[in-house]
């Protein structure tokens, strides 16, 4: 496990593994920052120890040593902010084990309780968790008498205002505590004697005091909290009242008992609140120890040291400054032992190693615990007699204060100081440094608690006191008492006084971290380093930057250099040689064991690299002793595996022998017995089956005959009843038919006269009442305005200032911006330095390699000569010659290869350094072409979107046109009698989609007629009319296509010509097709000569005659297009028509002559007529037209003798009699509706009258006055909303139960109806025997996310889901989107069973209802936005289940079981994708409709900033002051004109993506307007009009902020506005200055900026007006610059929109469909 991933087991795995091996003690040090899982992991560790390797005895000491970890954390722990089970102390817990390395006992040690959170907690911390659990577990029995209550009850557990950990339950915390504290041998009396102690000292902090003067206090007579105090402890109520308001003071002769201040006394309650719980925690620390203590000796042991982590608070104190000293000494540790011990050894062997540079945090350690550290200073204030934190700090600042780096002071505080850490800076208050150093508390309260006879464990707190401790000594149980009290004498006695009691907290700190670091020195350490992901408490969240800065501040980037490049591993020769004998031959074996252990090596491990030899010792890099064991066990494990599998077949042999034996004489005896047996069987289950076949046949013959009379019985009564009932009921409808027809005439009209009087008074009453409205507010306004503008004359200097200030720190930031540049590029160079260096010494390295190569070789050759010499005598002399030339040679040889090599390496670092130059200029080159092509081609991809949709908006608008027209001819067509009018499309089942009544119809032409004469002045027709070209050719292909299936489906025809022959004939088709081409023709003749006229007067009435002259290129381009136009729209006229000639025909041709039902089959055949959408339908009906015509052109004139006309006419007024009795109930609906206006219009005039009497009121007091009249009125009706509010409330509530009831009756006789119709199933079965009732549970429907409904229901959803919605009610009551998902849940059914049919009619009538609600309700916000939102859905629905993987990315499980398997509906989502589009484009004129009278208003006329403007400008008009005093609109409109648009989109559930394009598109209309507005009036142009268009724009980016859509790109919209009102403020008079306007515009063009510079007017003295010189100076400066030369913004501008793909995490099958949506013919499937 060591080898794998970093593991916390595995660091307890090696630590117990080198325990048994190397026979030493181990300690594993956690360590991290506050919250990164250090006492997790120190549980971890103890938890493998304790299940490795299990105890030595029955007392199963390991699951002692686990139950210390919950009292502890109880006791020890709370939350923080920055973790929720923070330790509050440290622990260092030592596990011995025996000689079998079994776990014998445990040891804890504490260090430094935080004694000051059982009385302070900051915001968001709690107090120890054992307050909490004690509060939690307060209702059990046994905690009656504890007197506890919620934790927000007592002042010591509500400071933190964070009673609750989110995912902990207290109560079930307490539970196991307990269990943790009965199996460490507390007994019970113990525990609740520890839980009374802790709730006294809950009580104890509700103590309060009263003040009598400033030197004394007292407490309350029978002060509850401190009586139940007294009773709990046992104690004198008088007595502890009395010294908790006292002390005593001894001085030499006398004693004295003074009273203490309120101030003093809250501090004593707090401190021997603090005693109190230290004590205890030192005595439960005890008893664990001796719970804990080994029986046997010990062995070795295995220390685990959980130490409170680095912290840094806003407010950091004494503990959190132990803590971090802390800290500091195990950092230190670990750098010995990483870094200055490892590296140390190396040297020590001989072994090429190169020193590795890592931070020595020693004089921090100096700084805090030397010679006048800040200990020693104070524990020096704190032995002065007036010492304070005042002076304290004041000696820190005097002794390290610039003299030591790592001390700083603060800025703003003379009570503070810094010390740089080796984690990161801190800042410590000084304010309670002293007190908690001393931690003092009198003893005359002691004395009391010591008196207390009743509880017996109170004085056992307090008897380790008396005992006087060395400073380096431990109590019996191995601790260091840290929480000790120096208790003060009433009176000095001689020989009381020890330094023990003189010594201060940080100083016994001091000695038990002298402690801990000898016994971690004496262990060998592993370290677990904590790293912390975040610090805000998420889940699965990591920031990098906080990761590194945690690793690199430990130490752990040293520490992996040193580990990949040093040797972990190291044994002794003989070590080596004794324990891996195992994998050595005879022969390997030498006496010298160095020799022996060499050659072993190079044999086992073939790279050299991965061990070193050294003078004692043998080193490996990492993993190569584990590779080292494999080898061994292997060994070890063949060896083993001979010796069994030799046993084991010889074993196995002889049982086998045995067993074969036994097996023959079983199986002889069992085969016997199964024979006789299946003989037996096979005789009794033949006579059964005789016995059985007579017996059923009896029992079946008698019930067939039963059941045969009372079915032939019961039908003879049944269906006589029947009959009966019938005859009865179709006399009753037949006769309530004829009283209905009469009584609902006469109902409608009553109700029309009615409603038409009521409008008129309503109307009257209405303008009245908006008419003093009005005036009252033009009123108000003329008295506040001139008011405001005396009172904030002075402002606009003040502003002027701020503008001053605010660019200076626009420098300063630049500068700053500067100078961190410079760092960056330092740090590169740097950098760079670094990465030379280590190529440098890896150079060296290979040198120095094959320098000692070079040296064997030669060692080699000289071994050869010198036995060459003990050969040969006589030529030694010439060889030694020979021997010092060579050698002189090869030096020279080595000197100059040097010199070469010196050469080489400055061309190869030259050539480097220019390769890289090369390299960063080309990829920044690279970079910058990449970025300008990726720009390029979103500019690119913006402008296809842009075209593609304004082609889709040409198309929807010629689609508009087009259904328009067809409209009119099914109205020529339906021409209804004389005092009929048609309704509503959505009231009548028998017309098309598409038709609409006249009075609409005509309602709805107006405005296009009106606006056509404005459209068709602006600059944009010519491009308008090409579109429209554009479009007209695409018809023509469509038509052309049409054409060729035309004349396929001739052909087809022509094969039945001979059955068609026998049809009568149709003459009256081709009159009516005559007549009704000349109606339409002559309709269409008069609209375009109107149409031709107007735009001849717009081309006229343009500015340029020789542009619009009647022979100029231009006009004749628009003639020639209107033309076009014309035409196409002719031939698409005749089509129609011939369609609407074909579709009588076709009835005609359908009905037989004797058919006798004809009212109901022409009403059935118009609805069918009306119908045809389809162009294949369209088609074959033109190519029936022509069929009939050539097969029997003589028999026209017979049209008449079948009566097929008055079928026609008996049709259409059976559709009459249906429009009547709708319009009827219609009426009886108005009048409803009118009777409630009535009642609310009487309402409204009580409560005007009531609002203009109070008005007078409030007009004739006091401005103060009326403010708080106002007020109370505002307050006196919400009070009255809020009573109706909640009557109507209770009202639903007395429903609800009232059905709920019902609800139960209901099931209660639907169980009985099941119970009887279970017992009347099957007779036979009650004659052969009784039966009881039995309730049968009904099972769980698993619903499939699809919803089933009837073809014939398909209008009847379509109608109640879109056409008659209300988007309002859905927004509020139901989920968002509820629609879509209706509707793609029905299309799922279709797909699911396999009708395409049924899928293309309803997206075909969901996609024709959704237009005809917009083209109905278009100018509505609500409903534009509503149907985006659910087009969008319903687009994003059928992509997520498409089953296309790219869509299928975030789908669960059980969603994409839910895709659609049969069709693919890609073409579908192109055609919602342009609709979708269409809804934008009308949601942004609706949004432009609404915005445009308010942007000018609001933005630039009303001032927002009252008196910046000053004095008017001499000569201009005062529009200012007019628009104000008529009261329209101010940016407060605006904006919350904007909140009211985006909490509808919210609410309507819109993309958040599609929610930033519309405020993008929104934005951009603000600032195109007012920028427009501003250069065509002089007025605006203006310093003060600068700064308050500055001003509106702040707060519109303020509102963006507020609602996070900062990134939506809107504010760059309003980048030209800015810039034009910058523009307005800046100085213009120097070159400077238009070189800072030149680069500051780059978003307005030239044109723009001339154009402000000429209207701007001065308004004060300061203000100077703009020189012709200086405005040329900028136009020469822009000349270079290509840009538009268009002034104004092209307000009317849309930005292309798109739909990214948003998934959605709601289940189908989960959704529920109201009740009020009407769709009770849908059931869930």
């Amino acid at each position: 496990m060591g080898d794998m991933d970093p593991h916390i087991f595995a660091v307890a795995e090696e630590a117990y593994k080198q325990m048994a091996r190397d026979e030493r003690n181990q300690s594993i040090i956690v360590s991290g920052e506050s919250g990164a899982g250090k006492t997790v992991s120190a549980k971890y560790a103890m938890r493998y120890f304790a299940t490795v390797s299990g105890s030595a005895s029955e007392a199963n000491v390991e699951e002692k040593v686990l139950a210390s970890n919950p009292i502890m954390e109880s006791i020890g722990n709370a939350k923080t902010t920055r973790n929720d089970n923070s330790s509050r102390f440290g622990k260092y817990i030592e596990i011995g084990f025996d000689k079998r390395y079994r776990i014998i006992g445990a040891n804890m040690r504490t260090y430094l309780l935080e004694k000051s959170r059982v009385v302070f907690q900051a915001e968001e911390e709690r107090n120890y968790h054992i307050f909490y659990q004690l509060c939690a577990s307060a209702a059990l029995p046994e905690f009656k008498t504890l007197r506890l209550g919620n934790a927000n009850y007592f002042h010591y557990t509500k400071q933190g205002g964070s009673p609750v950990i989110d995912g902990v339950n207290d109560a079930k915390e307490m539970v196991n505590t307990r269990q943790a504290c009965t199996l460490l041998g507390i007994s019970d009396s113990y525990q609740m004697g520890i839980f009374r102690i802790l709730a006294g000292i809950l009580h104890l902090g509700n103590v309060e005091f009263a003040s009598r003067d400033s030197d004394s206090c007292t407490i309350p007579p029978k002060h509850e909290p401190l009586s139940i105090f007294c009773d709990l402890m046992g104690v004198e109520y008088e007595e502890m009242a009395h010294w908790l308001c006292h002390r005593k003071l001894a001085t030499a002769t006398e004693t004295y008992i003074k009273p203490i201040s309120k101030l003093h006394a809250i501090n004593a309650r707090d401190a021997l609140a603090k005693h109190i719980y230290a004590n205890l925690f030192n005595w439960i620390v005890d008893h664990v120890n001796k719970a804990l203590h080994a029986t046997v000796k010990q062995h070795s042991f295995i220390g685990v040291l959980d130490i409170y982590g680095f912290e840094t608070f806003e407010i950091n104190s004494f503990e959190q400054f132990c803590i971090n000293y802390a800290n500091e000494k195990l950092q230190q540790q670990f750098n010995m032992h990483v870094f200055k011990l490892e590296q140390e050894e190396y040297m020590k062997e001989q072994i090429p190693w190169t020193l590795i540079d890592f931070y020595d945090n020693q004089p921090c350690i100096n700084l805090i615990e030397a010679k006048m550290g800040i200990l020693d200073l104070l524990d020096e204030e704190c032995k002065m007699p007036k010492g304070s934190d005042d002076t304290w700090a004041q000696k820190l600042y005097n002794t390290h204060l610039n003299k030591c780096a790592l001390f700083e002071k603060p800025r703003l505080s003379n009570k503070a100081f810094i010390i740089k850490h080796f984690a990161d800076k801190v800042e410590y208050q000084c304010e309670g440094f002293l007190e908690k150093n001393k931690d003092t508390v009198y003893e005359e309260q002691i004395k009391v608690l010591k008196s207390s006879k009743q509880f017996k464990l109170l004085p056992e707190l307090f008897q380790d006191e008396e005992k006087v401790l060395s400073p380096t000594s431990a109590t019996p149980s191995g601790r260091v008492p840290l929480s000790r009290m120096a208790v003060k004498p009433a009176k000095a006695r001689p020989g009381q006084a020890s330094k023990e009691h003189k010594k201060t907290v940080g100083h016994q700190f001091r000695n038990s971290l002298h402690l801990l670091m000898e016994t971690l020195n004496a262990t060998t350490p592993h370290y677990v380093r904590c790293i912390k992901p975040n610090d805000f408490k998420f889940p699965f969240t990591f920031d990098e930057k906080r990761a590194v800065q945690q690793l690199r501040a430990c130490g752990v980037l040293e520490t992996i250099r040193i580990s990949a490049a040093g040797f972990p591993s190291r044994w002794t020769y003989q070590e080596f040689f004794s324990r891996y004998r195992v994998l050595m031959k005879q022969r390997d074996v030498l006496s010298d064991r160095k020799q022996t252990c060499k050659n072993v090596l190079e044999k086992l491990i073939l790279d050299k690299d991965k061990y070193q030899f050294g003078k004692t010792k043998i080193f490996f890099r990492a993993g190569q002793v584990a590779y080292l064991e494999k080898i061994r066990a292997d060994k070890l494990r063949a060896a083993c595996i001979r010796i069994q599998k030799t046993i084991r077949g010889w074993l196995m042999r002889k049982k086998y022998v045995r067993m074969r034996k036994a097996a023959i004489t079983i199986q002889r005896y069992v085969r016997g017995y199964q024979a006789r047996c299946y003989a037996k069987f096979l005789r009794r289950t033949r006579a059964a089956i005789t016995i059985q076949k007579f017996q059923r046949m009896y029992v079946v013959r008698k019930r067939y005959q039963c059941m045969r009379a009372a079915t032939i019985a019961l039908q003879a009564l049944l269906r006589g009843y029947m009959a009966r009932n019938k005859y009865q009921m179709m006399l009753r409808e037949h006769k309530s038919i004829v009283i209905q027809k009469h009584v609902r005439g006469w109902l409608a009209r009553v109700h029309y006269r009615r409603t038409l009087k009521a409008i008129v008074y309503l109307q009257c009453c209405y303008r009245r009442m908006m008419a003093k409205r009005e005036l009252k507010k033009l009123k108000i306004e003329a008295r506040s305005v001139e008011r405001y503008k005396k009172l904030h004359i002075g402002l606009e200097n003040k502003i002027m200032q701020l503008q001053r200030k605010i660019d200076e720190q626009n420098k300063e930031y630049k500068s700053l911006l500067e100078k961190l540049s410079n760092l960056e590029i330092t740090y590169s160079t740097e950098t760079e330095k670094l990465r030379s260096d280590v190529e440098r010494l890896r150079l060296s390295e290979e040198e120095a390699k094959n320098a000692t190569n070079r040296v064997l070789s030669l060692q080699e050759e000289i071994a050869k000569l010198r036995k060459e010499l003990h050969q040969t005598q006589s030529e030694k002399k010439t060889i030694e010659e020979w021997a010092d030339k060579y050698k002189h040679e090869t030096e020279q040889l080595v000197s100059e290869l040097k010199e070469q090599n010196t050469l080489l390496k400055t061309e190869k670092e030259e050539l480097n350094r220019r390769i890289h130059d090369q390299a960063r200029e080309i990829t920044e080159t690279m970079e910058k072409k990449l970025v300008e092509e990726t720009k390029q081609l979103e500019l690119d991809l913006n402008d296809e979107r842009l075209r593609y949709q304004n082609l889709l908006n040409e198309f929807s608008r010629l689609e508009e046109r087009y259904d328009d027209l067809k409209d009119e001819m099914n109205l020529m067509v339906n021409i209804p009698k004389p005092g009929h009018k048609r309704t509503d499309s959505t009231h009548s089942s028998n017309e098309s989609e598409y038709t609409f009544s006249s009075e609409i119809t005509e309602a709805e032409d107006l405005p296009v007629r009106m606006e056509e004469p404005s459209e068709k002045k602006a600059p944009l027709d010519m491009s308008l009319f090409l579109k429209l070209q554009k479009r007209v050719t695409e018809l023509e292909q469509e038509k052309q296509s049409l054409q060729d299936e035309l004349d396929r489906k001739e052909e087809q025809a022509l094969r039945a010509k001979a059955k068609e022959e026998e049809r009568p004939p149709m003459r009256g088709a081709e009159l009516e097709y005559e007549s009704l081409k000349r109606q339409e023709l002559e309709s269409e003749n008069k609209k375009l000569k109107n149409e031709l006229n107007e735009l001849q007067k717009a081309l006229t009435e343009t500015r340029s005659p020789e542009v619009t002259a009647p022979g100029a290129p231009a006009y004749r381009v628009l003639l020639d297009q209107l033309t076009s136009v014309s035409e196409e729209l002719e031939v698409r006229k005749e089509e129609v028509l011939i369609l609407r000639s074909q579709l009588v025909s076709q009835k005609e041709a359908i009905q037989p002559k004797v058919n006798k039902n004809t009212m109901t089959d022409s009403t059935i055949l118009l609805e069918d007529v009306q119908k045809m959408k389809d162009k294949g339908e369209i088609a074959q009906a033109y190519i029936g037209l022509k069929e009939t015509n050539r097969q029997s052109p003589q028999d026209y004139h017979m049209l008449n003798e079948d009566g097929e006309l008055w079928l026609v006419y008996e049709g259409l007024k059976q559709a009459n009699r249906l429009l009547e009795s709708q319009l009827q109930s219609q009426k009886k609906s108005h009048e409803n509706e009118l009777e409630s206006l009535r009642g609310e219009i009487q309402s409204l005039k009580e409560e005007n009258n009531r609002q203009q009497q109070l008005l007078a009121q409030n007009l004739q007091l006091p401005p103060e006055a009326r403010i708080e009249a106002s007020l109370q009125h505002e307050i006196t009706r919400l009070t009255n909303e809020n009573l109706d509010l909640m009557e109507q409330l209770e009202k639903q509530d007395k429903t609800v139960r009232k059905l709920k009831k019902q609800l139960k009756v209901f099931a209660k006789k639907i169980g009985e109806l099941e119970v009887g119709q279970m017992e009347n199933i099957s007779p036979g079965q009650i004659i052969d025997e009784p039966i009881r009732p039995v309730n049968i549970p009904r099972k769980e429907k698993d619903f499939q996310g699809m919803l089933e409904y009837k073809k014939e229901d398909e209008q009847k959803l379509v109608k109640n889901l879109i056409l008659e919605l209300k988007p309002r009610g859905v927004a509020v009551n139901l989920i968002p989107g509820l629609p879509a998902y209706i509707l793609f849940m029905c299309v799922r059914h279709a797909d699911y069973l396999n009708d395409d049919q049924k899928v293309r009619s309803l997206l075909t009538s969901t996609i024709n209802g959704i237009k005809k609600v917009l083209k109905k309700r278009g100018d509505d916000f609500e409903t534009v936005s509503f149907w985006l939102s659910n087009t969008c859905r319903f687009l994003h629905c059928l992509k997520q289940y498409s089953g296309e993987e790219g869509f299928m990315k975030h789908n669960t499980p059980r969603q994409n079981e839910h895709c659609l398997t049969n069709f693919d509906l890609a073409e579908y989502r192109q055609v919602l994708s342009d609709l979708a589009i269409q809804i934008y484009q009308q949601l942004v004129r609706v949004l432009e409709n609404i915005l445009q009278p308010m942007i000018v208003s609001g933005m630039l006329e009303h001032e927002t900033i009252q008196g910046v403007s000053g004095v008017k400008p001499t000569g201009l008009r005062k529009r200012t002051s007019s628009i104000a005093d008529e009261g329209t609109y101010t940016l407060d409109s605006i904006i919350r004109q904007l909140n009211s648009f985006h909490s509808v989109m919210c609410q309507h559930g819109m993309d958040p993506e599609l929610i930033k394009q519309v405020v993008k598109q929104m934005f951009y209309i603000i600032g195109a307007v007012t920028l427009n507005n501003l250069l065509l009036r002089k007025d605006m142009c203006s310093w003060s009009k600068g700064m308050q268009i500055r001003y509106n724009v702040s707060q519109l980016e303020e509102w963006l902020r507020d609602k996070n859509l900062m990134n939506s790109g809107a504010k760059e919209t309003l980048e030209p506005l800015i810039q034009a009102a910058q523009l307005l403020q800046v100085k213009k008079k120097t070159d400077e200055d238009a070189e800072a306007i030149c680069s500051m515009c780059n978003a307005l063009t030239t044109a723009q900026i001339v154009k402000v510079l000429n209207l701007y007017t001065p308004v004060n003295e300061f203000e100077e007006r703009v020189l012709v010189s200086f405005i040329r100076t900028i136009q020469m400066r822009l000349r270079d610059r290509k840009d538009s030369p268009q002034l104004l913004m092209d307000a009317k501008h849309i930005f292309p929109v798109t739909f990214p793909f948003n998934p959605s995490s709601l289940a189908l099958e989960t959704i529920q469909i109201p009740a009020s949506l009407g769709l009770g013919f849908i059931s869930r499937v």
